[in-house]
């Protein structure tokens, strides 16, 4: 071959390195790039020419092999490295990074690409977009918060839109009994002055009118009139009750106050005790033409009533009655004592309007077998005139003081006249309270599942790629999902640039899941994945690239000067 031959082999020679420099220039430029993913260029040895064929030895010859001059290189890949790079957190909600295998999924106007660059945002439409403008795909969620897979969608965080109320259906108490308290001991007794009717002439039952009472040390002043607000304001427990009003008419009864008393104090009158509990009138042992009305609570220290001198008064502030601590049948003034605990929590309806709930566990009985609680529920949003009590129940416990048996767990709130269905049925959760000795008894509600309406104000995103919406109930929910892909070859991947890859006939269809599935890595959020170029390295095969760019260009310098002595020889 002629000294040209040489030119072309020093001229591919500059083409390849002169490709190396191009690559190597890319990696440099794009150091800073997030999830940039560099590249090196690996040559191979173009076609050679073969001058004389290898030949196979034999009794009398050696053989020889072939005899081939090579011509040149030329560029045999150009491999990206897909090895992570170093992630640095950002603290922006929307910026996100693989940590691990994957590739976020995103719909573009040119069709469907991947890409490690998380550096998502919201658009006006709160839709998660790349920074090239592309539709971040993933999961949506049904009405449930669940996640539905199976078609990819644009990933939507609905900020500003409002979840619909929902109805407690489900609260769960916890804490411990002491299984080492005092049993009850009497009840609260709360009696009126002695009462007559008007005129002094016989003693009040509890069918006389309101009217008509008045008390014996002025009988013929009448205590009520038709059309008088009367407004309750108790205690229980040392606790303050919610007032309760109750409006004389002229057909009003004892019987209608007696009750009224009941219902407004939560007075549980199912309940079998001593003294039965409830308020009656009763006849004045030492006025045949008096009587008094009494109200008894229930058993229990936190079950303890108490109306005090402003706690039962009319629209003027003038309190008819006088109430003081009666006796019971045996002639012993109340004083309840007994192991009780008290505890109250907020349920919702279902138009999400809050509602106050109490519950007092009182100790009932033990025996060598274990020990039963009773409890008492009530609620000043029952509506419906039946009071603020919604129900009783027991609880038992095994001699290890766990709990073995309960009744009365499913409550009804009234809710009739609100525009809430109703009634409101929950159930009471106790399975995680304990009954050990202990300095003193605990109950407290850990959690409801009902929440009023909220608006979707933040969100976050797990490592599983989940979106979690958070309301300004309180009420955290699913809005979405991340899909991630794979490949079988990612080095068979398109680069399309912008940081964006297409699947190509060497890649492998896209194998689209969610994060942590199918050998998928994390999400980290609030962070971004950084450029694998490691300069260092890319220096030194600057150094290298410019050293064969030099020498090829020296061949051919050399090849022109042997050609122009060529050239003189012939003129000479």
């Amino acid at each position: 071959m002629g000294l040209t031959s040489a030119l072309y082999t020093g001229l591919s020679g500059l083409n390849v390195n002169q490709t190396n420099l191009n690559v190597i220039g890319n990696n440099i430029a794009n150091a800073n790039t997030t999830a940039f993913k560099s590249s090196r260029v690996l040559f191979s040895s173009q076609f050679y020419v073969t001058d004389a064929a290898g030949t196979a030895p034999s009794s009398s010859f050696g053989g020889s092999n072939p005899s081939q001059e090579g011509m040149g290189a030329r560029v045999g890949s150009i491999q990206q490295d897909f090895a992570p790079g170093t992630i640095q957190t950002t603290g922006r909600p929307t910026d996100l990074a693989v940590d691990g295998e994957g590739f976020f999924v995103a719909n573009t106007s040119n069709g469907q690409r991947f890409t490690r660059d998380g550096a998502f945002s919201l658009n006006s439409s709160n839709q998660l977009t790349t920074s090239s403008g592309g539709f971040v795909q993933g999961y949506a969620t049904d009405t449930g918060g669940n996640v539905v897979t199976g078609s990819l969608k644009n990933i939507t965080v609905p900020l500003g839109t409002t979840t619909s109320a929902q109805a407690t259906q489900n609260v769960s108490l916890q804490g411990n009994l002491n299984a080492g308290g005092a049993l009850p001991s009497g009840a609260s007794i709360l009696e009126t002055q002695a009462l007559t009717t008007v005129g002094g002439a016989a003693a009040p039952t509890s069918a006389s009118l309101l009217t008509s009472l008045a008390s014996v040390s002025a009988p013929a002043t009448p205590l009520f009139t038709a059309g008088d607000v009367l407004t309750l304001k108790g205690q229980r427990g040392g606790a303050d009750l919610a007032a309760q009003t109750f409006t004389v008419t002229a057909a009003s009864t004892v019987t209608d106050l007696t009750t009224f008393y009941s219902q407004g104090l939560g007075i549980d009158t199912t309940v079998t005790d001593t003294p039965p509990p409830g308020s009656t009138i009763q006849a004045d042992p030492t006025n045949p033409n008096a009587a008094e009305i009494s109200i008894t609570g229930n058993t229990g220290k936190m079950n303890a009533l108490t109306i005090s001198s402003s706690g039962f008064v009319n629209q003027n502030g003038i309190n008819p009655f006088s109430f003081v601590d009666g006796q019971n049948a045996a002639g012993v003034k109340s004083n309840p004592t007994g192991e009780s605990v008290h505890t109250a929590f907020v349920a919702y309806d279902s138009l999400g309007t809050p509602l106050n709930v109490d519950v007092t566990a009182v100790l009932q009985s033990k025996a060598s077998t274990g020990n039963t609680w009773r409890f008492y529920v009530n609620s000043v949003d029952n509506h419906g005139g039946t009071g603020t009590l919604l129900g009783d129940g027991t609880l038992t416990f095994d001699s290890a003081g766990k709990l073995t048996a309960s009744t009365g767990t499913n409550i009804a709130l009234n809710r009739t006249g609100t525009g809430a269905s109703s009634p409101l049925t929950m159930n009471l959760d106790f399975k995680n309270i304990s009954q050990l000795d202990g300095s003193g008894s605990n109950l407290v509600m850990t959690s409801q599942d009902g929440s009023p309406i909220g608006t979707l104000n933040n969100f976050s995103i797990g490592a599983d790629g989940k979106i979690t919406g958070s309301y300004s109930n309180g009420l955290t929910r699913t809005v979405g999902q991340l899909a991630i892909a794979t490949f079988g070859n990612q080095q068979g991947l398109d680069n399309k640039g912008g940081n964006e890859y297409s699947a190509s006939a060497n890649s492998g269809n896209a194998v689209i899941t969610t994060p942590q599935q199918l050998g998928t890595g994390n999400i980290r959020s609030g962070a971004l994945e950084g450029s694998n170029v490691d300069l260092s390295q890319q220096f030194v095969n600057l150094i290298v690239a410019s050293t064969g760019y030099s020498a090829s260009s020296k061949v051919i310098s050399t090849s022109n000067q042997l050609l122009t002595e060529l050239l003189n020889i012939q003129t000479r």
